[in-house]
Formats: C-alpha cells, structure tokens, sequence
C-alpha cells in the first residue's frame, strides 16, 4: 500500500513473513484498507489509469479499440492466442478489477491472506466480463475472460508452475480450452507486482524475479513484468546495493531506487522503462513504476 514518510528511518531489517501476514489480518478487506486509509479518494482511481497507460504504452496488442498505440489494421487481426497475467500480492483484487481484466483475457490471482482472497472471489462477478458462476465454458469463436485465486506467500512461490507452491481455492470466468487448465505450465503476457514486494527480503526478491522472468510468454517478446512500489531515499553510505526503510507494523521494507536497479540486475532483468506515478497525496513516499524483461 501506499506508505507516508517514516519520522525517523532505519537500517534494513529482514522482513519476517508470519509477521506481515498477522498485521495483515488485522487489516480490513476493502480499498480503504489495503490502501492504508487513501481508498476513499482519488488515488484508487488515477493510481488505475496511470498503471492501464503505462501497460499499454509498453504492450499495445493490448488494447482493446483502435487507437494511436493500436492502428485499425492491428485491432481487426484475430489474437493468436488468449493474454495472461499474474497479479501478485494482489489483496482484495484490486489491480486485477480496475486493470488487469481489462486488458488481458486470464488473470492468476496470488494473495497469502485468506480474508483479502475471499473479498477478491466475492468482487470478481463485477469485473469486466466474468461471469458469477465458477468454470464456465469457453464456446467457439467466443473471446471471455477468465480469473483463478491462488493462496500462498512469494517467497518460494513460482509463476510458470503455481499449483506446486500455492493452493488454488476459486475461478471465476470462462475456462474450457484456456491454457494452464489442465496443470501444464502457465507463461505470461504480463507479471505485475504493486505494493508487495517489500515483504520479501532482498535474496527472496531476486530468487521470485529469476522465477518470473523464466515464466514470461516466450513467444511474445514484449512481454513483461511491471513493479510498482513505494521509493525511500538512497542514501550515499548505503552504497550500490541501496537503501532501505524497514517498517515494524507490517515487517516490511521499503526500497530505494538504486536498491530496486541492484535487485533487478542481480536477476538478469532488463530495465525497459520507469515512470514516476503522478498525482498522489503529497505525504506519501514517491512510487514508481519499472517495466522490465
């Protein structure tokens, strides 16, 4: 969630998962909470339009209407194959309902506390094109949308095969003749990651982006993983590694953008673009949005 200014700044600490995830549960499901007080706002909303920009401007065979980043001879080819993506740490969806669903045909769903996956499967018949009742058939020439909710933390969680790492508790959407419905291993157009990776230290971090960057649809190479995260300041005795600011309510770090850069080099990742989010409440860290390859 979005993090307003620590008074005094600490050394890194090691975030311990069992920690995070009893602060969380204390947490209500709803934007409010999981937006730390900001849900009611303009944030949910421009926080959604700025993330739709950046992901279409990197991926424009994702947009759904002819436009300046998809001209009309592009958006009357028929797609070669259904979109996918990961939403990790999503909470109660939030990212997937006001993003991912638009854009994308699948979305995998990752959250470690049950009551946020339980909020997400009870919101999902009110996003873009899911129908209520689970495992709904895909009919020919039909295009639908489709949603699965897995429960699990990051550390050790793989992408390209979730069913080994965390456990599937719902669908939404139409599944027949989707891709990964059968336990084959999943590839993805888009991995996004917001507001959750600070639980994870910096060794889990790179071992989750080396597992993510495996799981990226090999067969389009435009396809990436966005990190939206909250940046600390980096501070000059903090060297190449960067800075941290750990924070005692829920166990996590935030990271400063040369921590972030070391964390992506260390995992082979390309740096494809950054953008700084615009248009939030002042007394917030600065977050930042990376695509990466």
């Amino acid at each position: 969630m979005p993090v307003r200014f620590p008074k005094k700044p600490r050394i890194e600490e090691k975030p311990d998962f069992k920690a995070g995830l009893e602060y969380w549960a204390s947490i209500p499901a709803s934007n409010n909470g999981v937006l730390g007080g900001f849900g009611d706002g303009t944030l949910p909303r421009v926080d959604a339009l700025t993330s739709r920009m950046f992901l279409l401007s990197l991926l424009p065979r994702l947009s759904t209407v002819p436009s300046s980043i998809r001209p009309l001879a592009a958006a009357t080819t028929p797609p070669t194959h259904r979109t996918r993506a990961l939403d990790v740490g999503a909470g109660i969806g939030r990212v997937t309902g006001s993003v991912l669903i638009h854009l994308l045909d699948t979305v995998e769903i990752l959250e470690p506390a049950p009551h946020f996956l339980q909020e997400a499967v009870k919101a999902s018949p009110g996003w873009k094109g899911l129908k209520e009742e689970d495992g709904g058939e895909l009919e020919e020439g039909v295009v639908g949308k489709a949603v699965r909710f897995w429960e699990g933390g990051l550390s050790g969680f793989d992408p390209k095969e979730p069913g080994e790492t965390a456990k599937e508790t719902g669908r939404r959407g139409v599944w027949k003749g989707v891709v990964g419905e059968d336990g084959l291993k999943l590839d993805y157009d888009v991995i996004w990651c917001q507001w959750c990776l600070g639980h994870l230290s910096t060794v889990d971090l790179i071992a989750f982006f080396n597992k993510a960057k495996l799981a990226l649809d090999a067969s389009e190479p435009d396809s990436l993983i966005v990190v939206k995260e909250n940046l600390c300041p980096d501070q000059p005795k903090d060297g190449v590694q960067g800075s941290t600011v750990f924070d005692d309510d829920d166990s996590s770090l935030t990271r400063s953008d040369l921590a972030w850069k070391y964390a992506f080099n260390e995992a082979g990742l390309k740096l494809i673009r950054e953008e700084v989010q615009l248009g939030f409440p002042e007394e917030l860290f600065p977050v930042k949005m990376y695509a990466l390859r």
